[in-house]
């Protein structure tokens, strides 16, 4: 057992080493998406609210009117309306960015913040694909994929090497929080231990749920425990060319007045533009236990008569699990805890890489030093016998 655990440890310091700098950058980058949505919110305010929410709301196409003269050159990929009635009408561009609309007047109250969400992009960049670019992306995401895989094998690792023989409170205490009297590799190895005993559960939790968002096989693994069977990947082939142009059909006011019917106390309703033959409607309903969860209204785009309606409560238990996974790995499926939980615990990720590589080298200089120790009586030796 004594073996064992020696082994594990070398491979826990080994791979720590090894990983350190990837690791850190995706805790540091993690940490600071934490709170992303939240931030973009409070710093566009201004734009995403209005200012009186007095009568009632425009027609859908003066609002998708409005964007299109505000950005003539600009193609609308989305609308979508709030059940608040404060909330403003926001308009998708695509890569052009977004436009916030007054859904009572019509007036265009903003872009949105650019600074912010170009830094919150470059953000996302660094964490996912380590901010490499075109066919880089996929090497980045690959390398990402793996450090994060080690990541949580030394999570794993760490609370085997720490659990003590015998569970008691007396063997815990140590590590419930930081001596503020301990210096040097003392204080490493407390802070490296406390934060392990804090933060590990969840950091398994957030590297785990990273690696079904990393790997087809992590996935598919997700549909195999709920006996579901995992959707299968379709071969890249050439587009089928659009019966029809895609456009903004003139009955849209008449579309969007059929997908309200079919779907009374929704949260918010998307529509995504243009069109051909269908309609196609994304819905939050705001009663599924995933916060998350969203359902799909398919219509006729001529007709307005429904062609399709896919609830989020019939998707199977595979499909429904795989999606709050990919909300849980930014704790937004509990909400503002789960995203202050998941912060907290990134922020304890990077104090884990510093306090760890801080041993090591530390554990390394001692190692120089013994060696050099023991090299100092032989070279006596060989000089006296000249």
């Amino acid at each position: 057992m004594k073996v064992f655990r020696k082994v594990l440890f070398w491979t826990h310091l080994a791979a720590g080493a090894t990983g350190a700098i990837v690791i850190f950058i995706m805790c540091v980058t993690g940490a600071i998406l934490s709170f992303e949505k939240n931030i973009v919110e409070f710093a566009e305010r201004g734009e995403q609210r209005v200012a009186s929410a007095v009568g009632e709301r425009l027609p859908i196409s003066r609002l998708v009117a409005s964007a299109t003269a505000a950005k003539p050159d600009a193609k609308p990929a989305s609308i979508t309306i709030l059940a608040d009635p404060t909330s403003s009408a926001t308009v998708s561009l695509g890569r052009e960015g977004r436009l916030f609309i007054d859904p009572y007047t019509g007036e265009v109250l903003g872009e949105g913040n650019a600074s912010l969400r170009g830094f919150f992009s470059t953000t996302t960049s660094l964490h996912r694909w380590l901010a490499m670019e075109g066919d880089g992306r996929a090497w980045g995401k690959a390398i990402a994929g793996f450090f994060n895989a080690m990541f949580l094998v030394l999570a794993i690792t760490g609370i085997y090497i720490w659990m003590p023989r015998k569970l008691s409170f007396r063997n815990i205490k140590p590590v419930l929080w930081f001596r503020k009297t301990h210096t040097g590799k003392a204080r490493d190895f407390n802070w490296h231990n406390v934060t392990g005993f804090w933060c590990s559960l969840v950091l398994i939790v957030l590297t785990a749920t990273g690696m079904v968002i990393s790997y087809r096989w992590a996935s598919d693994l997700v549909y195999t425990l709920t006996g579901n069977e995992a959707p299968t990947q379709q071969a890249r082939s050439e587009p089928a060319k659009p019966a029809a142009e895609p456009k903004i059909p003139e009955n849209l006011d008449a579309l969007w007045t059929a997908a309200n019917a079919r779907n009374d106390g929704w949260k918010s309703v998307s529509l995504r533009l243009p069109m051909t033959e269908d309609a196609v409607f994304t819905v939050d309903e705001g009663k599924y236990w995933n916060i998350f969860g969203r359902s799909t209204l398919t219509l006729n785009a001529a007709t307005a008569e429904v062609t399709r309606w896919e609830p989020y409560s019939s998707r199977n238990s595979g499909q429904q699990l795989r999606s709050w996974m990919r909300f849980t790995h930014t704790g937004e499926s509990f909400g503002f805890i789960g995203q202050f939980v998941g912060f907290i615990a990134c922020l304890g990720g990077a104090l884990l890489v510093y306090t760890g590589v801080a041993l090591s080298v530390r554990r390394f200089a001692r190692w120089l030093k013994r060696r050099r120790n023991l090299k100092e009586p032989r070279r006596t030796l060989a000089e006296n016998s000249i």
